[in-house]
């Protein structure tokens, strides 16, 4: 029992969350106001709360018009339909039976001033008029435009004005009223609908700046990847056209076609590494124009580790490979994906976590492990959150390298990162 009464409690509350939602949701040409509703109940709900509006004011409308008023039944009847049966179409399209709805109150207006029962009762609007005329307003408010509006209001004032000039002491100030009221109902139902859009609108902006953020971090970072690898083959390039521009002098008995092909390469090397340096000026921004020192390999891996003890964390090197036999790209990728691995570990983790760093070759492939154990005493980390931009990178630099990337959270606690870099690119061995 208590169980489907919690179960009614939660359903109940969230269709009220959701009925909120939708209220404020602009329906589209044709549509209810809650249309885009999940829940069936909410979706008719709308209909349910018109059709319930018309069969109370249809009856009344009959029984005020022929007992108070002294209409004769038939005309009676067609008004008192005229006036509320529309309502059921202002669900979808308020607009058109507004047209209908003002037109039988103006009629009806017209049928009562030469009523026997008019005299002292509430003319040109009847009361049952005023309350169907205030929920086609809210019904117009949730679907029209502001220029609509207005006009709807001021045709309003304008009809009622008439009436007044037309028999003054029939008049007892209701059309003041109405023109109050439809006033303000048409004021909040648009400034309600008017909220629920900004809403929206900021939602899809908010989404928009995400991954116009997010597009901008990846692109910084391979333009910093870029400059990186630049210096990378900048420095092979060097070496063919030393290579190229001394092997006449170290090679003895070189022919003259032999001589002028290593001329070649050494100039091509040169012109190779006077575009590249061109190409360096578009990617260096101002601030990394000082960034001349060699790039990191594995050699550098123990200085990582050491920085990290130092910052209280409890960090393990393992480490199998020769720094020669590593590509020095590879190596750069490598390097980088520990340096900001560690700097995660730092920043994000408790300081009593252990890290273990594992770098080995398997198969073809530099397989580096970063693994962050869960914390062994309740110690807070020095961040709680991140942007996410480290992981960008890593993704980054693994996919440039034709390698695969494994990151996420421990079952147990911690946080394990596992890169594999291959050694050699696809069709490297290919003549």
């Amino acid at each position: 029992m208590e169980t489907s009464s919690k179960t009614l409690r939660d359903g109940l509350r969230d269709g009220l969350r959701e009925l909120g939602a939708a209220l404020t949701t602009p329906a589209a040409s044709g549509e209810a106001p809650l249309a885009g509703a999940s829940k069936a109940w909410v979706r008719y709900l709308p209909y349910a709360v018109v059709l319930a509006f018309v069969a109370s004011l249809l009856p009344v409308t009959v029984t005020v018009l022929v007992n108070d008023y002294r209409l004769g039944g038939a005309l009676a009847g067609a008004l008192a339909t005229a006036q509320t049966a529309p309502l059921l179409l202002a669900v979808t399209r308020p607009l058109p039976a507004w047209w209908i709805v003002g037109t039988a109150d103006v009629l009806g207006a017209l049928a009562l001033l030469g009523a026997d029962g008019t005299p002292g009762r509430s003319w040109p609007w009847t009361p049952m008029v005023v309350v169907g005329y205030l929920l086609l307003t809210v019904l117009l408010g949730l679907r029209e435009s502001r220029r609509t509006l207005v006009a709807v209001w001021l045709a309003t004032g304008v009809a009622g004005f008439v009436f007044e000039l037309l028999s003054q002491d029939r008049s007892d100030g209701v059309h003041l009223l109405l023109f109050v009221l439809s006033g303000v109902t048409l004021v909040l139902t648009y400034a309600l609908r008017a909220r629920g859009e900004a809403q929206r609108r900021l939602v899809v902006q908010e989404t928009i700046s995400e991954a116009e953020r997010a597009q901008r971090t990846l692109l910084e970072e391979r333009a910093r990847i870029a400059r990186e690898l630049h210096d990378v083959v900048a420095h092979h390039m060097s070496v063919i056209t030393v290579q190229a521009d001394s092997a006449p002098y170290r090679i003895d008995g070189l022919p003259d076609a032999a001589r002028e092909e290593f001329a070649a390469i050494a100039g091509s090397a040169r012109e190779s590494l006077t575009e590249m340096r061109r190409l360096l000026t578009v990617l260096r921004s101002e601030e990394t124009k000082g960034e001349l020192a060699p790039q990191p390999g594995l050699d550098r891996l123990q200085q990582l580790v050491e920085a990290t003890v130092r910052a209280g964390v409890h960090t393990e090197l393992t480490y199998s490979p020769e720094p020669g036999a590593v590509p020095q790209a590879v190596q750069l990728s490598a390097y980088r994906i520990v340096q900001e691995a560690l700097a995660n570990v730092v920043r994000h983790s408790p300081s009593s976590a252990r890290t273990e760093v594992s770098v080995r070759v398997v198969g073809g492939d530099l397989v580096v492990l970063v693994l962050n154990g869960p914390p062994l005493e309740p110690t807070p980390p020095l961040e709680h959150g991140g942007t996410g931009h480290g992981l960008v990178g890593m993704r980054e630099r693994v996919r440039l390298a034709g390698g695969t990337l494994d990151a996420g959270p421990l079952d147990r606690g911690g946080f394990r990162v596992e890169a594999r870099l291959p050694l050699r690119t696809k069709g490297a061995d290919r003549p």
